[in-house]
C-alpha cells in the first residue's frame, strides 16, 4: 500500500546492531487502521459530553432565526455532496416561524479522527417555502442564502453514512479479489504465530560476524553462527530459541548476552494507561508456530466449548478469541478470517470460502447484542452490514498545499519497473513507494497525496490530475489500493484530494467489507528487503467505528507479541506486568460491539494507536493547505434547544413532522396538520430517513461513548 505497507521512507541502509536494524526496516502492517496528528480545529471532538455535529442547528441572522433540520443527503461524488434540509424562518416581529425545504451542493471535509464531517462551500440551490406569499419568500430567499451559505456546519459522519442509504449513486463493489483460504491452523493451547514472509531470508548484522538476523518477519530473530540458535525475543526480557527454525521452540532464561544486547529496547511498549482493574496473574508461556505462507492460527482454551446461540440453529465456541460457529443443520464449522467467511466439516479441514449471500439463511437471526452480533456486519442484507458498507463510501477529504508538499522516493538501486497487466501501466518494483509510469511521466502516491514527475526520481509536484487509465490497476498487483485515491479539483495554490477506506486495505464486496485483496505479493529483496500489503496472518476484525484491528503486538521500531487476540489466551502472558498487553483481554467486550466499541482490541498492548485519518499524520503536516481565514468569521450554528430533530423535507419541497405517538403531520398554512398525510410513497421514504436518523444518533452516541475509552485491553472474562 501506499506509504503504509513501507517499511519506512527513512531506509537507507543496514545501521551496525540487529536492534537498529529492525527499527529502521519496520514492518508496517498494511492499512493499519486506521482506519488512519492533529485534526482541524472545528472538528476536535471535546470530552465534555457535548454532541458536536447534533441536530438541528440555529443561525441568529440580523433580522431573524433560522433553524435547520438535519440534511438528507441526496448525491454523493467525491467530496461534493447535494442534500435537502427542512427549515424554518422566524423572522423579528413575526409569532410563527415558516417552514420550508433548502436544496444545496456543498463540499466535505471529512475527519475518520473524530468521525466528524464539515460542510463547506455551501450553495443554496433551489428554495421552497409553500406556506409563504410570493412576496415572503423573496425575502425568505435572501435571509437563507446569506446565512446559510456562509456557515459552517458540522455532522458526524455516523449520521451523515446511515442517512445515505438511499443515494441515488453508489461505488461499485471491488471486483477480482481472491478469497482462496489461507492455511487454518487450530490448536487447544496457547499459542503465537510467527509470520514470516516466504523462506527466511537472513542478514548478516553489521560489524557483528557472529550474528545474523532473519529479516522478513515483524519478529526479532537472531541467529548465532557459533551456536547454530536462533533466538526469538518475546519482549520484556523473554527469549525463546531453537536450533530448528520450524520446529519447536522453548523459553531460554540464559540467553548469551551478546543475543540480549541485540534485543529491541522495552521503552517502545507503553504501559496500559488505565490499572484500576485487577491485573490477571501470567499464565504458562505459550508454543510458537513459524508459518512461512499465508497462515491463520485458531486457539482454543482446552477442548471446544460450544454455547447455542439464541434464535438460531448456531453454535459457537465460547473458549476461543476467534469467531466459530457451527451449523446445526449442515454440520459445518464456519470461521470468518478478514472478512470472509470459510466453512468446512472438520476442524482440521479442508476449508473452503463461502460467499456471504450463500451463507444458511440462521445467520440473518443472530441476535445484535449477543457475543456473535458483531459478525452482523458480515451478513449481507443487515441492517450493521448496509452501516459498513456505508462507512466505506464516505471519502477522508484533504486539501493539498501546492508549494509547501514534497515528496523524496527512494530506490534500491537504479529504478526498475515491470507493466502492470491489462494495462498501459509500469510500476516500480524495487522501492517502498507507490510509482506509476503513464507514457513518459511518473506518478507517486504518498501517504494518500498524488504526485507527479517527468523522471522517476523527481523532482515531485502535488498532481492536480492523474490518468483514468490508474483506476484500471487491478487487485493482483500490490498498488491495487491507489485506485482508491482522488484528485478531485483544484485552484493555483490548492489540491483538493480524497481517499476510500480502500486504500488501507476496506473493501466493499457482495454486500459486505472485507479486509485485504487476498493476493499475496512478493516482497522485493535486493539490498534491502521491502514488504507488501497482507491479507493474512494477524487476525483482522472490523471495529464499527474503528475500521479493522489486529490481532497483533505493533509498535514503530522493534516488534514482540502480545497473547490474547490472535494467540487466544487468557492468562496473559507476557513478561513483566508491565508489558503485558492484552492483560485484560476482551472476549465478551469485543463481541458486545457498541459496549466495547474502540477499546475491543484496538490498542491494548500496541505502542500507541494509529490514526484513521492519514492526512493527520506527521508525513503529511507540512502538505495540508492552511484553512482560509474566511473559514473561521464564518456565523457558527449552534445546537437548537427545547427543538426535536423530528421534521424531514420530502423531494417534492413538503415539510413533515414526526410527533411523539409515531404519526406524521404535514406543515399547511402556518400550522401541523393531521389531516394532510402524505402519500403511501412518502410514507415510506420518511420512515426510512426517520430510522435512518435515529440509527445515526445511535451510533454517533455509542462511538462519543467510547471516545474516552481508548485503554489498553477491554475484554473482561
Amino acid at each position: 500500500a501506499c506509504a503504509l505497507a513501507r517499511p519506512g521512507s527513512e531506509i537507507r541502509e543496514i545501521p551496525p546492531t540487529g536492534v537498529h536494524y529492525n527499527m529502521k526496516n519496520r514492518w508496517i502492517l498494511p492499512a493499519l487502521t486506521v482506519v488512519l496528528g492533529v485534526s482541524p480545529s472545528a472538528l476536535v471532538a471535546q470530552d465534555d459530553g457535548e454532541d458536536q455535529g447534533a441536530w438541528p442547528q440555529e443561525i441568529d441572522a440580523p433580522n431573524a432565526t433560522i433553524v435547520i433540520y438535519q440534511p438528507q443527503p441526496e448525491t454523493l461524488e467525491g467530496d461534493e455532496v447535494t442534500a435537502r434540509s427542512a427549515v424554518s424562518v422566524t423572522q423579528a416581529n413575526a409569532s410563527e416561524p415558516v417552514f420550508g425545504v433548502v436544496w444545496f451542493a456543498a463540499r466535505l471535509e471529512t475527519d475518520r479522527d473524530t468521525r466528524m464531517a464539515e460542510v463547506l462551500d455551501v450553495k443554496v440551490t433551489r428554495l421552497r417555502f409553500a406556506e409563504a406569499s410570493q412576496e415572503n419568500q423573496e425575502a425568505l430567499a435572501a435571509i437563507i442564502e446569506a446565512e446559510f451559505e456562509s456557515s459552517v456546519r458540522l455532522i458526524s459522519m455516523d449520521r451523515l453514512l446511515t442517512s445515505m442509504d438511499r443515494l441515488e449513486s453508489r461505488r461499485q463493489s471491488a471486483a477480482g479479489l481472491k478469497n482462496d483460504p489461507p492455511k487454518i491452523i487450530f490448536v487447544t493451547y496457547p499459542t503465537v504465530l510467527v509470520t514470516i514472509d516466504g523462506e527466511p531470508t537472513l542478514e548478516q548484522i553489521e560489524d557483528n560476524e557472529f550474528f545474523q538476523q532473519v529479516i522478513n518477519t515483524p519478529f526479532t530473530i537472531i541467529y548465532s553462527t557459533e551456536r547454530r540458535t536462533y533466538y526469538l525475543y518475546a519482549g520484556g526480557g523473554v527469549w525463546y530459541a531453537t536450533q530448528d527454525l520450524m520446529g519447536d521452540w522453548a523459553l531460554d532464561a540464559s540467553v548469551p548476552q551478546a543475543v540480549a544486547q541485540l534485543a529491541p529496547p522495552d521503552s517502545e511498549f507503553v504501559a496500559p494507561e488505565d490499572e484500576s482493574d485487577t491485573v490477571e496473574e501470567p499464565g504458562p508461556a505459550p508454543s510458537l508456530i513459524v508459518a512461512t505462507e499465508p497462515t491463520e492460527l485458531i486457539v482454543s482454551t482446552g477442548d471446544l466449548e460450544f454455547i447455542a446461540l439464541e434464535n438460531t440453529d448456531l453454535l459457537y465456541v465460547s473458549n476461543s478469541e476467534s469467531d466459530v460457529l457451527m451449523d446445526i443443520e449442515s454440520q459445518q464449522y464456519f470461521v470468518i478470517l478478514s472478512g470472509r467467511w470459510f466453512a468446512s466439516r472438520s476442524l482440521d479441514g479442508p476449508w473452503s470460502y463461502i460467499a456471504p449471500e450463500s451463507l444458511p439463511a440462521t445467520f440473518q437471526d443472530i441476535p445484535p447484542e449477543s457475543d456473535m452480533g458483531h459478525l452482523l456486519v458480515s451478513v449481507p442484507g443487515t441492517q450493521e452490514a448496509e452501516d459498513a458498507v456505508l462507512d466505506n463510501e464516505i471519502p477522508q477529504t484533504n486539501a493539498v498545499s501546492r508549494s509547501e508538499a514534497e515528496l523524496e522516493v527512494t530506490y534500491d538501486g537504479e529504478p526498475e519497473f515491470e507493466p502492470i497487466e491489462d494495462t498501459d501501466l509500469d510500476y516500480a518494483v524495487n522501492t517502498t513507494y507507490s510509482v506509476i509510469k503513464y507514457g513518459e511521466r511518473y506518478y507517486a502516491c504518498d501517504e494518500a497525496v498524488w504526485f507527479v514527475s517527468d523522471n522517476p526520481t523527481g523532482p515531485w509536484e502535488v498532481a492536480d490530475k492523474v490518468p483514468d487509465e490508474i483506476y484500471d490497476i487491478p487487485p493482483s498487483n500490490p498498488n491495487y489500493n491507489v485506485t482508491y485515491v482522488y484528485v478531485y479539483h483544484s485552484t493555483p495554490d490548492v489540491v483538493y484530494m480524497g481517499y476510500y477506506p480502500g486504500y488501507v486495505g476496506s473493501y466493499t464486496y457482495a454486500g459486505t467489507v472485507v479486509y485485504g485483496t487476498g493476493w499475496y505479493y512478493p516482497a522485493w529483496y535486493g539490498r534491502y528487503y521491502y514488504p507488501r500489503p497482507a491479507t493474512w496472518g494477524f487476525h483482522v476484525r472490523y471495529n464499527p467505528w474503528y475500521g479493522w484491528s489486529y490481532g497483533f503486538s505493533y509498535s514503530t521500531g522493534p516488534f514482540t507479541f502480545s497473547i490474547g487476540f490472535g494467540g487466544g489466551y487468557r492468562g496473559g502472558w507476557w513478561g513483566p506486568s508491565y508489558y503485558r498487553g492484552y492483560h485484560r483481554g476482551w472476549h465478551h467486550g469485543y463481541r458486545a460491539g457498541a459496549r466495547a466499541g474502540y477499546r475491543a482490541g484496538y490498542r491494548g498492548g500496541t505502542r500507541a494507536s494509529t490514526r484513521n485519518n492519514i492526512y493527520n499524520r506527521s508525513q503529511n503536516q507540512n502538505r495540508r493547505a492552511a484553512r482560509p481565514a474566511t473559514a473561521h468569521n464564518r456565523s457558527q450554528p449552534r445546537q437548537a434547544t427545547n427543538r426535536s430533530n423530528n421534521v424531514y423535507a420530502d423531494r417534492s419541497g413538503n415539510v413533515h413532522r414526526r410527533d411523539n405517538n409515531g404519526n406524521w403531520q404535514q406543515r399547511s398554512n402556518n400550522s401541523w396538520s393531521s389531516n394532510r398525510q402524505p402519500s403511501t410513497s412518502q410514507r415510506q421514504q420518511l420512515a426510512r430517513s426517520h430510522q435512518s436518523r435515529q440509527r445515526g444518533n445511535n451510533r454517533t452516541s455509542s462511538y462519543q461513548s467510547t471516545r474516552g475509552g481508548g485503554r489498553a485491553g477491554g475484554r473482561r472474562r
